[in-house]
């Protein structure tokens, strides 16, 4: 069994300038698991940088806020509920449009890795 309590996760800031934790992860819970789930929070008027990932498709759910996502060359709202498939090599990022942190559960399969991580711009 593996369970992982929120307190326990470390945050850091990733790549893409996203503050994460790790909830589950290979690196915490063993090399066996096919997949990683971390939650997400940007800060109000904060952005990722827009990065794609060439292993890896994520899903996103958001938890709570409201923002922009840009998907390729598509962009369009996301609010709390609201779940977004990025396929694997597709260029991506959230904007935070609201007034309290955008908090995202990013599902990653396989599991999340800086190193298949590619910035696509700088700040």
């Amino acid at each position: 069994m593996i369970k992982s309590e929120y307190e326990s996760a470390p945050a850091y800031v990733t790549k893409d300038g996203s503050t994460i934790r790790e909830l589950i992860h290979p690196s915490r819970h063993g090399p066996e698991l096919a997949m990683s789930l971390a939650e997400a929070a940007i800060s109000p008027g904060g952005e990722t940088l827009r990065h794609r990932h060439t292993v890896f498709q994520e899903i996103y759910h958001f938890l709570r806020g409201e923002g922009i996502m840009f998907l390729g060359k598509d962009s369009f709202p996301v609010k709390e509920g609201d779940s977004v498939l990025i396929p694997a090599g597709m260029p991506h990022k959230v904007r935070n449009t609201g007034s309290a942190p955008l908090r995202i559960l990013c599902c990653c399969a396989p599991p999340y890795t800086h190193e298949e991580t590619e910035l696509l711009e700088l700040r």
